[in-house]
């Protein structure tokens, strides 16, 4: 149960950050910074893909996907069509890869240590579920802000 639900907030909120970046009327503004926003959306959603790929994709499910975390930030102009694959993708694998987790391996120890210390599985992906909300946060801001 615990983990359909999680299941279901990831495929949502990544079909939201697919609408997000859809919904950019200049696809060059997807790649803008201004003032104090320091991110781009495209760099925001290539760290939202490495973030999930890297945590349930590579942690839970061994796909032996490897992050270069600088990159998700450093990368610009990406095709949009090229973006949109990538969220797809990630859809698919995290779906997959928490498909594999029972409900008492929620309770275990995650395998590696993220957030300064242990956490079980059940809390770091709920922490992974509000880090999407929040950068997804930022990036409607960013596109109702610049986008215009």
């Amino acid at each position: 149960m615990i983990i359909q639900a999680l299941t279901d907030l990831f495929t949502r909120d990544l079909g939201r950050l697919r609408t997000e970046i859809e919904l950019y009327n200049h696809e060059e503004n997807l790649w803008k910074v201004e003032a104090t926003i320091a991110n781009s959306a495209g760099n925001l959603c290539l760290h939202i893909i490495g973030n999930l790929n890297t945590y349930i994709g590579n942690e839970i499910g061994n796909t032996g996907y490897v992050r270069d975390r600088p990159l998700e930030f450093s990368l610009k102009g990406i095709p949009r069509v090229e973006l949109l694959q990538k969220i797809d993708e990630t859809v698919v694998v995290v779906s997959q890869c928490l498909g594999q987790l029972s409900e008492a391996d929620l309770e275990r120890e995650y395998p590696i240590v993220v957030l300064n210390e242990a956490t079980s599985y059940l809390y770091f992906l709920i922490h992974l579920t509000t880090h999407l909300a929040y950068h997804l946060g930022q990036i409607n801001y960013h596109r109702r802000l610049l986008d215009s």
